[in-house]
């Protein structure tokens, strides 16, 4: 598999922005993509960008899902609905959504197996704050939250499901994990998932996410089990995404 290259927007591009950077995006994209593209869009922007994306070489998804496929769940967005929009991924469990709204890895497990049902694929987030390396327990606080978030859940094809590892420190700090560090996390979410998923863990794409830029992805995605990039602030202008995918080629 290529790596995948999935932009977070987060807050950032309404609808009219969104038209016009997408337009932009397929105009100067090369002819032949070193990774697999994705855009995480704010949800109300998603018509817009699949208005343009569709059918195109770049997909795209949401920053979050609903657990629940209808109801009285006032503010939620189904998985159908997205899968309705053309939308491929779905992001559950970044740090954000888990420190400003309160989820946790029973709700993101929830988010998973809606998103899969759905047919979309799921973009699950883990990773430690500051604290929780410093006492040395990165490695098994991030595994403990995969063992949570993916109980339940099976992976029998390519893009059943994606893992984005986020060192909640590196995140719009301007600090970054090294490519070493990277590695060793990779390197321990992949174990985990060979112990649960056998053979078929090979279909899981395991992502790094944490101030990726131009300068730094190649020599991130070069390691093992380093199969792609979340990118947040990078991911905003044109010229900066480029060159990503200019480095990674």
């Amino acid at each position: 598999m290529k790596p995948l290259l999935a932009l977070n927007w987060k807050l950032q591009k309404g609808p009219a922005e969104a038209l016009s950077w997408s337009k932009s995006l397929l105009e100067k994209l090369p002819s032949n993509l070193a990774a697999d593209l994705a855009i995480m869009s704010p949800t109300i922007s998603l018509s817009a960008v699949s208005g343009v994306l569709l059918g195109s070489k770049v997909a795209f998804g949401a920053q979050d899902v609903s657990a629940q496929g209808k109801g009285a769940f006032t503010g939620e967005t189904a998985a159908a609905w997205l899968l309705e929009l053309g939308c491929k991924f779905a992001v559950i469990g970044h740090s954000e959504r888990r420190e400003y709204h309160g989820e946790t890895d029973f709700i993101a497990n929830a988010k998973v197996k809606a998103t899969q049902a759905a047919g979309l694929t799921p973009i699950l987030c883990v990773g430690e704050k500051l604290e929780v390396r410093e006492a040395g327990n990165a490695e098994s606080f991030t595994v403990g939250q995969l063992e949570v978030a993916l109980n339940g859940v099976e992976v029998n094809a390519d893009d059943s499901l994606v893992i984005a590892y986020e060192p909640i420190w590196a995140i719009g700090t301007g600090k970054t994990a090294t490519p070493d560090d990277a590695e060793n996390m990779g390197n321990a979410i992949r174990a985990f998932l060979d112990g649960k998923y056998g053979a078929a863990s090979a279909h899981i794409r395991i992502l790094y996410g944490g101030s990726v830029k131009p300068d730094n992805i190649k020599a991130l995605c070069a390691r093992s089990n380093v199969d792609g990039a979340l990118v947040g602030g990078a991911s905003l202008e044109l010229d900066s995404v480029l060159g990503m995918l200019n480095a990674l080629a």
